[in-house]
């Protein structure tokens, strides 16, 4: 026989019969329990101070006690041991929550695996260095003239399809810098739909290196290249090179509206987890940029539903 939690109604009954002086024995004749559960019920929940068993208050105890029991015991060691090795990939606490419930691994919330990591930190540990903590720095623009990529011909983005704002369509990408202190940066492509990044060492940021390097990139990637949306950066200047040589088409966005190319920027921030803000690329290799962008495309995303860019 499966065993049951003693009801509010029962400890009431229990304490009513406590007081007319019934036996511990008689009470469970009465109630329908072995005696020893009502033994167990008045020793654990019963008032310390004077040794009465108050219903409510027995009610109260009972009820906290087990969801201490519960909070402890739900997730072993095996369990936070799988939320750690995805923390320490650099996945965030709502990525890993929702992609072990979408592959029925575990039901973890966000919240918890946050709790988790704060725990962690007091106790001197580093889960905490694997999120996402980049604060994009913003300063105020004064110059009442706009003279950032000025260049003839350039198509704007308001000019592009409309498919490509639905995102329905697999093949419209998004491209940006990534640069640290010195020459060496980075080049970053991300497709709109997906999410799926590829990223390219650059020696400089020249027209001449974002030229070469992604006309590599679109040639060696299988998905399809239709558009590519670019800010103002002069080291984009040489476009109708790399649509000559891959056939896809430039547009580019208004100077200094971010949000019109946000998957790219949100991307950025992705990529500044492995290369934080002041770190030189002097040593950054095209291997270690494709290790990089292979970890993001197989990170789940919530607008995916928990599927992965890849």
């Amino acid at each position: 026989m499966m065993y049951r939690q003693i009801t509010l109604e029962e400890r009431y009954n229990l304490s009513l019969l406590r007081r007319q002086g019934y036996t511990a024995a008689a009470i469970a004749r009465i109630l329908g329990r072995h005696r020893s559960t009502i033994l167990r019920e008045v020793r654990r929940n019963r008032k310390v101070c004077d040794g009465g068993y108050r219903p409510q208050l027995a009610d109260w105890y009972a009820r906290g006690r087990r969801s201490r029991s519960r909070r402890n015991q739900r997730f072993s060691k095996t369990d936070l041991c799988r939320v750690k090795k995805l923390l320490r990939k650099k996945w965030s606490p709502e990525q890993i929550a929702g992609y072990l419930q979408r592959h029925g691994i575990l039901r973890i919330s966000h919240e918890t695996i946050y709790r988790h990591v704060w725990v962690d930190k007091r106790k001197g540990g580093d889960l905490y260095t694997h999120l996402r903590g980049v604060q994009k720095q913003r300063r105020k623009r004064y110059r009442s003239y706009d003279s950032r990529g000025r260049l003839a011909s350039k198509r704007h983005i308001s000019t592009r399809p409309a498919a490509v704002e639905t995102r329905k369509q697999i093949g419209h990408w998004e491209v940006d810098t990534v640069v640290g202190p010195g020459r060496p940066c980075l080049l970053s492509l991300v497709e709109r739909k997906t999410g799926y990044v590829v990223l390219g060492q650059l020696n400089a940021r020249t027209t001449a290196e974002v030229n070469r390097r992604a006309t590599q990139l679109i040639r060696k990637q299988q998905r399809a290249f239709k558009t590519i949306t670019a800010d103002n950066g002069t080291e984009f200047h040489g476009y109708t090179t790399i649509e000559r040589a891959t056939g896809t088409r430039f547009y580019f966005a208004t100077p200094y509206h971010s949000w019109e190319r946000g998957t790219n920027e949100n991307t950025n921030g992705l990529i500044r987890q492995y290369i934080p803000k002041g770190r030189s690329m002097a040593h950054l290799t095209q291997q270690q940029c494709s290790t990089i962008a292979q970890q993001l495309n197989q990170r789940p995303r919530k607008r995916l539903d928990f599927r992965t860019p890849e």
